[in-house]
């Protein structure tokens, strides 16, 4: 075989038996050797780091084969609680290495950055996720938190946050800069973190899926889908076909009103109130149908392990159509109006550059890197049900400024009304809902969100209720970016460059 050529898998199974079972994708359990081979491998290939997590003593590393459209794991049974770090060959692995530590107590030995991350050292209990269990809930170093350090004449810090202007989460941003110029931006995140995988715990399918939905309860529907189809490959459970696609609908529905929300506010924060006013309307119009399809205006618990709760009833599809079709003709004016606008391009365009070299440092998902001329998108890799029944291409521009973030989500809002459109003309009868039996197993699912791809893996216990689960959503590969698009931008752009990334606090935090 040809070294460096062969796929993920084929790395993979050379380094380490796989462990069933687990479902869809393989996972491989790799010793220290192994462990260390791998990231010689990752020093070479152009594989994705897609999620990095701790259960008990090992750690698990998902990774993606774009060349051969493969996906799998990597785990690694930690000696005396520390295993080699992943940061040198994916700088993405940085913060996913330092929560790990912050929540199952395990080291990344080599890493270039051992600050704690979710814990400020006010959490009830140390490690919660251990192994051994939580320790002790004295004071720990989160408390005295060291900022890097910035060099040179002139500069100043102005500190922003945690609390802002308006209800929006909390989050820290330490700007050093020199005179209105911003030389480097740190963000500090964890303030909304909520216990979500340490209270999973022990639950049933049926009563966890509550909280995968309020993980980030803009991208509810996304979060309860991750989480159903995880459980679902871990049994091997088949859903009923006009399931999928009933959760294909909300899904879509999601995806609109962010991005319609989202196109509002950037331009908003551009000074440019109008279209704010316009999309609140149309996204008000989108939330209050989905409130009278299945009975909530975000769609909360409505998708479950095994269907959904609710079925799409007859006179809610045709509602669905009617809105589909009456949205198109005032989004598209809301088009026209911000291509027209020279003083409003003049705030987006080459504003907030997401540099190529960073690109393809971390391989964003979703609008951070489809803007840029990279990102994946889940629904066309991997592919899930009922897109795989569906044609259509993710949308891409390359100048990763603000504007071509803007642009990324026009093209989704159209493109998900056409898909809308034919789900609700090609969508099967049946049942809706299978019963998830209580067996072992561990799965993983890629589900994607309006921000990106989310992630879930969970495994289940001999009972069939979670022994661990964990999600990470988009945010995570994403937040890192906003600290290099600010970059010698001026410190009154930052609003504009944070809400055109929009990543979620509490989604990052859990």
């Amino acid at each position: 075989m040809n070294e460096s050529r062969a796929t993920l898998h084929a790395v993979l199974a050379g380094l380490g038996p796989a462990v069933t079972p687990h479902r869809p994708w393989p996972r491989h359990a790799l010793d220290i050797a192994g462990w260390g081979q791998l990231i010689d491998a990752l020093r070479h290939r152009r594989w994705a780091l897609l999620g990095l997590w701790a259960d008990g003593h090992t750690v698990h590393a998902a990774l993606e084969d774009h060349s051969a459209a493969e996906f799998a794991v990597a785990s690694l049974d930690t000696v005396d609680g520390a295993y080699p770090s992943l940061t040198s060959v994916r700088p993405a692995a940085g913060r996913l290495e330092r929560a790990i530590r912050d929540l199952a107590g395990l080291k990344a030995t080599g890493t270039i950055d051992d600050r704690p991350w979710l814990d400020h050292g006010r959490w009830r209990a140390a490690t919660p996720l251990a192994a051994d269990g939580a320790g002790p809930a004295a004071p720990r170093p989160g408390t005295d938190y060291r900022f890097l350090p910035v060099e040179g004449e002139s500069l100043h810090q102005i500190p922003v946050g945690p609390v802002h202007a308006g209800i929006i989460e909390p989050g820290h941003f330490r700007f050093h800069a020199n005179g209105e110029t911003i030389v480097r931006l740190e963000a500090r995140l964890g303030y909304t973190h909520k216990g979500v995988e340490t209270l999973m715990r022990g639950k049933t399918p049926a009563d966890a899926v509550r909280l995968a939905g309020r993980i980030s309860g803009d991208s509810t529907v996304a979060h309860a889908l991750t989480f159903s189809r995880a459980v679902e490959a871990a049994i091997g459970l088949e859903v009923p076909a006009r399931a999928h696609w009933v959760r294909a609908v909300m899904a879509e529905w999601e995806r609109i009103a962010n991005h319609l929300g989202d196109i509002g506010a950037i331009c908003n924060d551009a000074a440019f109130p109008y279209i704010l006013a316009q999309c609140s309307t149309l996204r008000e119009k989108v939330l209050q149908a989905c409130a009278k399809a299945f009975g909530h205006r975000l769609m909360m618990d409505a998708v479950v392990p095994g269907g959904v709760a609710i079925d799409l009833a007859p006179e809610q599809a045709a509602a669905f159509a009617g809105l589909a079709a009456d949205l198109i003709p005032p989004f598209e004016a809301v088009c026209r109006v911000y291509d027209s606008k020279g003083s409003l391009l003049d705030r987006t365009v080459t504003t907030g550059i997401t540099p190529r070299s960073e690109i393809e440092r971390f391989w964003p998902p979703g609008h951070v890197g489809r803007a840029a001329g990279a990102g994946r998108d889940a629904r066309l890799a991997p592919g899930y049900p009922p897109y795989n029944e569906l044609s259509f291409a993710a949308p891409r521009f390359t100048a990763g400024d603000v504007d071509a973030r803007v642009r990324v989500r026009m093209e989704e809002v159209r493109h998900s009304v056409r898909m809308i459109q034919r789900m609700l003309v090609a969508m099967p009868d049946g049942p809706t809902r299978t019963t998830v039996p209580a067996i072992a197993g561990e799965g993983m699912a890629l589900v994607e969100a309006f921000r990106g791809e989310i992630l879930g893996w969970v495994r289940l216990a001999s009972d069939g209720t979670i022994a661990r689960y964990h999600a990470r959503d988009a945010s995570w590969l994403q937040w890192p970016l906003v600290e290099t698009a600010v970059y010698d931008n001026i410190v009154a752009d930052f609003p504009l460059c944070n809400k055109s990334f929009n990543c979620s606090y509490s989604g990052h935090d859990l």
